[in-house]
């Protein structure tokens, strides 16, 4: 019985050729994800879509001159002599939330900076951190709304 002759072209292509395709492929997949991760990141709205409210409880929990992280929406609700306002900590360059630092917030993803009334001191954020609408219930809690 006779072996078969080893032969590295299959249907008229090499093992070379074939790899070449495979590689041409692999880098084309990758092109295309790519792009798809840049068109992303470009179209990124810091803005939310709905409205949304939260119930922050009575305004007596609050004491005059508190200054009070709120993790879940993320803002920061200061109670002053004149009354209530907020302040969303999303940064506006591409959404993160900023991080309270004794001169002000810092953004961890970019490195965007804000004074403690949360105008920008450094970009690449080009406004300030949006303000939000503070305002009571029928039943006198708090209600924070995000439009």
């Amino acid at each position: 019985m006779s072996a078969m002759p080893s032969n590295p072209s299959v249907a008229g292509r090499s093992r070379r050729d074939f790899l070449k395709l495979c590689i041409s492929y692999l880098l084309g997949a990758t092109g295309v994800l790519a792009a798809g991760g840049v068109v992303r990141f470009l179209d990124y709205d810091t803005e939310p879509a709905n409205s949304r409210q939260f119930n922050l409880g009575p305004p007596s929990q609050y004491a005059e001159g508190s200054r009070t992280l709120l993790k879940d929406v993320p803002a920061l609700l200061v109670r002053s002599k004149a009354g209530f306002t907020a302040m969303s900590l999303v940064c506006t360059h591409l959404g993160c939330t900023v991080e309270e630092k004794p001169d002000g917030f810092a953004c961890p993803c970019h490195g965007s900076r804000y004074d403690g009334q949360g105008q920008v001191l450094r970009g690449p954020a080009g406004r300030a951190l949006r303000r939000l609408r503070v305002d009571t219930d029928p039943d006198g809690d708090l209600i924070l709304y995000i439009d």
